[in-house]
Parts: C-alpha cells; structure tokens; sequence
C-alpha cells in the first residue's frame, strides 16, 4: 500500500512544481470588494456601480465592504493584511490621510498595495449651503477673507479628497477656512445640506444628486474644463489660475498577490468598463471611465502622493 501512495504523491509534487503560480480561473467564488470609506460617498458610489456590473458580468457576487475611519487608514490597514489571493481587492480613491498621522501610519498606496486597475476620475465640486449669499468664487474668497476662520467647511476626513481639495484652495487664495472633518464624504454632504458647515469641496460624483435636488449650490468645479454635466457652471481656475483638483479611482491588491491573478482582475475591470450601462450611471455620476496599463497606474500613484504631499507641507496641514 505504501509504494502506491508514494508515486501519487511524487506525481502531485511533481505537478505543482511545473504549474508553478497557476491559480483557477478568476474568480471561481464571492469577490469581496474592501472600501475605506463609509456608504455615500463617491468611492462608495463608484464602486457599487462596478460591483454591479462585474457581477453581473462574471456570474459571480462582487460585495462591497465598507470599512470606515481615521480618514481611510483603518481601512487600508484591513485591506492590506487580506489574503493576496484576488477575493479580498481595495477600492479607493484621492486620500492621503497616511502622509499626515504621527508616528507614521504603516500604510501607504505605493508599499503597501499593488496597483490593479485605473477606473477613471471625476472633477471636484464646490458647493455651498444655499444660504451662503455668494455666487461666485471671487465672492466666497471675498467673504472669507472679510471673516477669517467663520466659514466652516466639511470633509471626508484628515486626508481625504475634499480635505485637501479645500487646503489647496485656501493655500492659492490666501483663505482661513475652519475644517470639520466627518468620516466620509456621505456624512460630510448631511452635514452641509443642513447647514451646520457652509462649504463642502467635495467629489462630483458625491454631490451630483444633491445639487440636482437643490439641496447644495455648485459654486464650480475643480477641472481644466468646464464639466460637460454643467456646462454654465465655471471652473475654479477661471478665477484662481492654475487651480486643478480632481479625484481618481482605483482597484488595489494587497502587496503580495500573483500577478496572473492581477492580471486576471485588470482585464475583467477594462472590459467591465466598456459596458454602456455602466459607463452612462457613471457619467450621470460626474465619473469619467478611463483605462490605464497597471505600470502606469502605479506611476500615478507616486505621482499623486509626491503632488499632496507637497500639498500637506506647504498648507502646514496637522492631524487633529
């Protein structure tokens, strides 16, 4: 009995050795889609969109797992410590609240992850609670300068989008506007329809149906262009040159998964995003779908942390 038991277990060693990495084809069961942000923000909003379409897609379930707080790091830190097997993925968005916490939170975007997949962009909005009689931009940077630290603007958290959207523009306009900070760009957005703050620098994708309801005032958006859903409505930079502040999404991994398997998630995300449903609830959103290799992705990300963090030194922006 023994000498028939070896052979079969020299052929499995045998077999494993020559497969090397290959792994099942993806995804054979449940994806689990970890999000660092509470429900309703624009992160949230994005990426059930994809979830959606990738179920739908893959015959597969893609759940979201919304894992909230310190500004994203906790969940970043859940996210990396997964098992890099493709089953537990990351979706994010422009957070940098890990280059700001003292002692240095050990999670980073660039160390921490691998990139997987660009999923697009979408441009800043500043809204205003309508009761805050400014319209334009000129006359909110009037008014904050006439009371310095009065206005009050919410945000995301310490390192979110809308944090630093908000300390770049204060940075370029010479403005001291206070901060109050949420855990999420959804709680954010309450807060400021009911006028307990009066500004929200936030995503598109996070306000676009707020600011259809009326509930908040779109004073501009933060793109080179005009955006194509508001074509009355002018950009930042028009009245402070050289303004630019737009947010990205993507699809990580934790550091360690194969990279077939990265391979494998990168090519279902592009082709989910040639689905026109998709690409029309997004683009109702303010979201504007985009491709990129997973090098280039990578790129981006060095580049958009070098970017805020030169942001954070120069705004002087602390941990509170």
């Amino acid at each position: 009995m023994r000498n028939k038991v070896l052979p079969l277990a020299v052929l499995v060693w045998i077999a494993a050795v020559f497969m090397g990495g290959a792994h099942a084809a993806w995804p054979d069961k449940t994806v689990r889609i970890i999000i660092p942000w509470p429900p309703g923000g624009s992160t949230d909003i994005v990426g059930r969109l994809l979830a959606a379409e990738l179920t739908q897609r893959l015959k597969q379930q893609f759940i979201i797992d919304n894992r909230a707080g310190a500004g994203s790091i906790i969940g970043l830190q859940y996210a990396m410590t997964q098992p890099p097997d493709g089953y537990s993925l990351m979706m994010t968005s422009t957070a940098y609240g890990f280059l700001i916490d003292k002692p240095k939170v050990p999670v980073d975007l660039v160390n921490s992850f691998a990139s997987v997949a660009y999923i697009g962009m979408g441009d800043s909005a500043l809204t205003l609670h309508p009761s805050l009689r400014v319209n334009s931009v000129k006359e909110l940077i009037d008014l904050a300068k006439k009371r310095p630290g009065e206005l009050l603007y919410a945000s995301s958290g310490i390192g979110g989008f809308p944090h630093m959207s908000t300390e770049l523009f204060k940075m370029m306009t010479k403005t001291s506007i206070t901060h109050v900070p949420f855990k999420g760009g959804g709680p954010a957005a309450v807060d400021t329809m009911a006028g307990h703050s009066q500004i929200m620098f936030g995503s598109l994708p996070t306000v676009a149906a707020i600011i259809a309801s009326g509930r908040l005032k779109l004073l501009a958006t933060g793109g080179k262009q005009r955006h194509a859903n508001f074509p009355n409505v002018p950009t930042v930079a028009e009245t402070v040159p050289g303004f630019e502040s737009t947010i990205w999404f993507g699809l990580f991994a934790p550091r360690n998964t194969p990279a077939d398997i990265i391979a494998s998630v990168h090519t279902e995300i592009n082709n989910a995003l040639t689905s026109p449903e998709l690409l029309r609830r997004m683009a109702e959103q303010g979201a504007v779908p985009a491709k990129m290799s997973t090098a280039e992705f990578a790129k981006l990300m060095i580049a958009e942390t070098n970017k805020w963090q030169e942001v954070i030194r120069v705004a002087g922006i602390k941990a509170e």
